[in-house]
């Protein structure tokens, strides 16, 4: 069972179109372990299906007590099918417990 949780972008209306205008800015929340190397990761991920994504743009967040880190990267969504795979990417990718 995977215990990973993941938004989805299933939120369509009737006739199948997606509720979301493109192009658009779209934030993402990632959250992990405060590991080394989790913010990094992201971003790195984040570029790979957004190149124009710019890292220092990225607001970190750790949990009050310290052991988790939310990371909310802000894209420019071109089209569903980049968000599908960003979102895949990111919520298969071991580091990371929950995409929002």
């Amino acid at each position: 069972m995977n215990t990973k949780m993941s938004a989805t972008l299933r939120s369509v209306k009737p006739d199948g179109d997606s509720l979301i205008v493109y192009p658009s800015d779209f934030p993402i929340k990632i959250m992990g372990r405060n590991a080394n190397g989790f913010a990094e990761t992201i971003a790195a991920l984040v570029r790979e299906h957004a190149p124009d994504f710019d890292p220092a743009t990225m607001e970190l967040r750790p949990s009050s007590g310290g052991n988790y880190l939310s990371c909310t990267c802000t894209i420019r969504a071109t089209s569903r099918v980049q968000l599908d795979a960003l979102y895949q990417a990111l919520s298969s990718h071991p580091m990371v417990a929950v995409v929002l």
